[in-house]
């Protein structure tokens, strides 16, 4: 059975909604990756991830993807990328991430509830 947190402990992980504006596969990296930049909005800005997004997802066609991320864990380098933020997903059956993004454009800063 899983253990039960509080609701201030869900209340410290700022999970946030931004926009993809940029992102490129890196093949210098010991599993391939997607390095997105994503906006969240005026008050947070652009931020960068790295993510192993490549059976769902290509590069070009996710630009303007509305993306969740944990924003406010400490920065993590991964090679030579830093990456600043958590993007949020569920495994498909074969364990590769699938995003979580809303149905509806909202705007980007917006935090989950």
């Amino acid at each position: 059975m899983d253990k039960f947190i509080s609701y201030e402990d869900f209340e410290k992980i700022n999970i946030r909604l931004g926009t993809i504006i940029k992102a490129h596969e890196s093949t210098k990296l010991k599993k391939p990756s997607i390095i997105l930049e994503i906006d969240f909005g005026e008050k947070i800005g652009i931020k960068k991830s790295s993510a192993q997004l490549q059976k769902h997802y290509d590069p070009s066609k996710i630009i303007g993807k509305q993306v969740a991320a944990v924003i406010n864990f400490e920065p993590k380098q991964i090679g030579n990328i830093m990456s600043e933020v958590l993007v949020l997903g569920f495994p498909d059956n074969d364990g590769d991430p699938v995003l979580v993004s809303p149905d509806i454009k909202l705007s980007n800063g917006g935090k989950l509830f």
